[in-house]
C-alpha cells in the first residue's frame, strides 16, 4: 500500500512540474534575442520555434516573439501585417501572466510588451491607446523597481521614460500628472548609464538593447551629438552585420550634418537576404545623397515611396523628390511629386506638416538656398558658405528669403565654430522673424540656447530657450519647443 500511495503522489509531483511556466533566458533564448536585435528575423524565428519544441513551459521565446512584431511593424508600417498581429499583443500579455511572481521577468515582460506596442500604436494613430499602454508599463516597471531594485533591464525602460517625460511642454503636463507618471531628465539618463556601466548578467544581456536607448536619448533629449558619436566609435558598434545598429548610426547621422558618414554605413553593411526588408533605408540614403547633391539621390527616394506602405515622411519624401528634380530643372517630374504630396502620407510629424505646407503655398525654393540648406544638413559647411557668399541678403525679392538667408548664414557660421557670427545673424533672424509663421526665428533662439549652454551661461541660455517657446504659430513648433524645453531641464531653469 505504501509503495501505491507514494507512487501516486510522485505522479501527482511530476504533472504539477510538468505544467509549471518559467523564464528561462537560456542560451538558445539568448541567441534568437541578438538575432531580433541585429533584425536576422528568420534566424530568430527558427530558434524560438525550436526552444517552444523543447521546453513548451519556458515562456521567454514568447516574449521574444514580440520583438519579431515589434520592429517590422514600427519599421514598415504595413496595416495588413499591424492587423494580422493586434491581437499578439494581448495573447502574450497573458502568457506573462501566467508565469512566476516571484521573477523579475513577471512584471518586467508584461511592461516591455506594452512599452513595444506603445510605439506602434503611435505608427498607425490609435494613439490613445498607445497612452494607456505606456502609463500600464510605467507602474509595472515602478512596482518591479521595489521588488526588483537590482535589476537591471527594468531601469533601462524606466529610465528612458523619465527621461522623455522630464522634456514634455509645461502646456501637456496635466496629461503626465493625470497619468501619473513624472519625469526628470538627469534622473532618467542616470539610470540608463547606470545599465551601460552595470556587469550584471542581467545588464550584460541587453547590453545592445541599452546601447540603443542611450544613443537616442543623448542626442534628441542631451543634445550631445558629438558624445554619441565618439561612444559609438569607442564601443565599436558593429554596423556591419548588426542592421539595427546601421539604421541607428545612419539615422544619427542624417540628424547630425553626417550625411557622408550615414551612407557609408549604410553601403558596408552586410545586405544579405537574412536581414529584415526595410524601404526606410532607401528613406536614409536618398535624403543623405540629396543632402550631398549625388546624383542618384532621386532613385532612393522613388524607391522608398513605391515600396513603403506606411505613412509617415511619405509627404516629406515627396518634398525632397521635388526638390531633387527641380535642382535638375526637370520641373514635370517635380510637379508630379509636389502633387503626390497632397494624396499621400499624413500630417502626423512637423516635418509632413511643413511639406503640406509648403506645396499648398505654390511656391518653389529659391534655388541657391536650397542648395546651401541641404548641404549644411549635410554636414559640407564650407561648400554651404562658399555658395552662400555669392549673394547678399538685397539679392532676394521675398522677406522669407531674405530671413532663411540670414538663418542659413548663422547656421553656417555656427557649425564651423564662427560663434561671434553666428549669434549676430541669429540675432537678426529673431528680430525679423519673430512676428512670421517660418520656424527661423524659433531656431535660431534654440540655437542661441545652445551656444550659450556650451559657454555655461545658464541665464541667456534660459532666456534663448524661453524666447523660442514663446514664439506662436510657427512651422514645426512641436519638436523646436521640445528640444528647448529640454535644454531648460539640462540647465536646471525650467
Amino acid at each position: 500500500m505504501r509503495v501505491i500511495f507514494t507512487g501516486f503522489f510522485c505522479c501527482l509531483a511530476l504533472l504539477a512540474h510538468a505544467g509549471q511556466k518559467v523564464f528561462d533566458f537560456n542560451a538558445r533564448c539568448q541567441q534568437a534575442y541578438n538575432a531580433v536585435m541585429q533584425l536576422r528575423m528568420n534566424d530568430a524565428r527558427a530558434l524560438l520555434d525550436a526552444e517552444k519544441r523543447e521546453h513548451p513551459d519556458n515562456l521567454i521565446p514568447y516574449y521574444i516573439d514580440n520583438y519579431t512584431d515589434f520592429f517590422p511593424l514600427f519599421f514598415n508600417e504595413d496595416p495588413q501585417a499591424y492587423a494580422a498581429a493586434e491581437s499578439h499583443r494581448k495573447e502574450r500579455l497573458s502568457l506573462m501572466s501566467d508565469g512566476p511572481e516571484d521573477s523579475p521577468y513577471y512584471l518586467y515582460t508584461q511592461a516591455s510588451i506594452r512599452f513595444q506596442w506603445a510605439f506602434v500604436k503611435v505608427k498607425f494613430n490609435d494613439k490613445w491607446d498607445a497612452v494607456w499602454d505606456i502609463r500600464k508599463a510605467y507602474i509595472l516597471l515602478k512596482d518591479n523597481q521595489r521588488k526588483f531594485p537590482g535589476f537591471a533591464p527594468n531601469n533601462l525602460l524606466l529610465g528612458a521614460m523619465q527621461a522623455v517625460f522630464g522634456t514634455i511642454p509645461d502646456g501637456y503636463k496635466w496629461i503626465t500628472n493625470i497619468l501619473g507618471m513624472k519625469g526628470n531628465i538627469r534622473q532618467g539618463m542616470a539610470l540608463v548609464q547606470g545599465v551601460i556601466n552595470n556587469n550584471d548578467p542581467s545588464a550584460t544581456l541587453f547590453r545592445e538593447e541599452s546601447y540603443y536607448y542611450y544613443c537616442y536619448l543623448k542626442v534628441f533629449i542631451e543634445n550631445k551629438p558629438d558624445d554619441v558619436f565618439v561612444f559609438i566609435r569607442d564601443k565599436q558598434l558593429d554596423t556591419r552585420n548588426n542592421y539595427l545598429f546601421a539604421l541607428m548610426v545612419a539615422n544619427l547621422a542624417m540628424n547630425n550634418q553626417r550625411a557622408s558618414m550615414g551612407i557609408q554605413v549604410l553601403q558596408d553593411r552586410n545586405d544579405s537576404a537574412a536581414y529584415l526588408d526595410l524601404p526606410y533605408a532607401n528613406y536614409l540614403l536618398g535624403v543623405m545623397k540629396l543632402e550631398r547633391q549625388d546624383a542618384d539621390a532621386a532613385g532612393y527616394l522613388e524607391k522608398f515611396v513605391q515600396q513603403f506602405k506606411g505613412k509617415f515622411y511619405v509627404k516629406e519624401a515627396y518634398q525632397r523628390l521635388s526638390w531633387a528634380y527641380l535642382l535638375q530643372g526637370r520641373m514635370d517630374q517635380a510637379n508630379r511629386c509636389r502633387q503626390a504630396i497632397f494624396t499621400h502620407g499624413n500630417t502626423e510629424t512637423d516635418a509632413d506638416k511643413q511639406a503640406l505646407k509648403d506645396a499648398k503655398s505654390g511656391n518653389w525654393p529659391q534655388p541657391v538656398l536650397l542648395k546651401a540648406r541641404l548641404l549644411s544638413d549635410g554636414g559640407l559647411f564650407a561648400e554651404a558658405l562658399k555658395l552662400l557668399q555669392t549673394v547678399h541678403a538685397a539679392t532676394f525679392t521675398r522677406t522669407e528669403d531674405k530671413l532663411e538667408y540670414a538663418y542659413r548664414l548663422g547656421r553656417v557660421y555656427d557649425e564651423l565654430d564662427q560663434q561671434d557670427r553666428a549669434i549676430a545673424m541669429y540675432e537678426v533672424t529673431i528680430k525679423v522673424g519673430s512676428g512670421r509663421q517660418e520656424y527661423y526665428a524659433a531656431r535660431a533662439a534654440l540655437q542661441l540656447g545652445y551656444i550659450y549652454e556650451k559657454r555655461n551661461d545658464k541665464r541667456k541660455a534660459a532666456e534663448c530657450y524661453h524666447t523660442c517657446i514663446s514664439l506662436p504659430d510657427h512651422d514645426y513648433k512641436n519638436s523646436l519647443d521640445h528640444r528647448a524645453k529640454a535644454g531648460l531641464q539640462r540647465i536646471g531653469m525650467e
